[in-house]
């Protein structure tokens, strides 16, 4: 009775969870030098698709700003969206990338449904969920527990400040929301550490909240 209690519980939180944020996350296709379309062309190490955040930095619950890792789109010739539900595709302009820290500021001309971008605490054991564009196959929820908060000195990124977590991560999910049991968001989803292939082994990280006020303070948003 004990044990099904716990699984019914994880079962509510899981659906509220996505409920919540689902909505705030995007796919992000960008199209590479040489092709006319997304999907073909992929740099070596790239997915041919990524995942993307719709942040607000005011009070608004909308905003038309998606923040990415810098590696999805850094070579691309065009950047496209496309919303959680599926549908059409529409254009993004990449206004800022910072390939220190591997995070990209797109904008569209759409405002969709955000998550406030502050800065959230991370602790291990808390229970997390990835939503993300994993493979290109259209955003997706998995959910672990933060393994370990403030991993520095990796060797991903010039500066990291990444959040570890054993919630499955794979190629595409790249720029996706890792969210606390409540949606809000606490990182963005940034590397997989594996020596031997690009897929889940269960150690995988998103650049924390802290570090991305940090850096994108410089900006001035309008």
């Amino acid at each position: 009775m004990i044990l099904s209690t716990s699984l019914n519980g994880f079962a509510d939180h899981g659906a509220r969870t996505w409920e919540t944020a689902n909505g705030s996350v995007v796919s992000v296709l960008p199209t590479w030098f040489g092709f006319q379309s997304p999907g073909r062309g992929a740099p070596q190490g790239t997915a041919p698709e990524g995942s993307g955040v719709v942040v607000s930095f005011t009070s608004d619950e909308q905003s038309s700003f998606i923040l990415t890792a810098a590696h999805v789109v850094d070579q691309a010739t065009r950047v496209q969206i496309r919303d959680s539900n599926g549908g059409s595709l529409s254009d993004a302009e990449v206004v800022w990338s910072d390939p220190d820290s591997d995070i990209a500021l797109l904008k569209t001309t759409r405002a969709r449904p955000a998550f406030r971008l502050k800065t959230q605490p991370s602790t291990p054991g808390q229970h997390v969920c990835v939503i993300a564009n994993p493979f290109g196959l259209g955003i997706s929820m998995s959910c672990g527990i933060v393994s370990g908060p403030h991993r520095r000195g990796i060797g991903f990124n010039t500066l990291e400040d990444f959040i570890q977590t054993d919630a499955a991560v794979n190629p595409g999910a790249s720029g996706g929301a890792l969210v606390n049991a409540d949606g809000e968001l606490l990182g963005m989803v940034a590397a997989i550490f594996t020596k031997e292939a690009d897929i889940d082994a269960g150690i995988n990280f998103a650049i924390s909240t802290e570090l991305i006020v940090e850096r994108i303070k410089q900006l001035e948003i309008p």
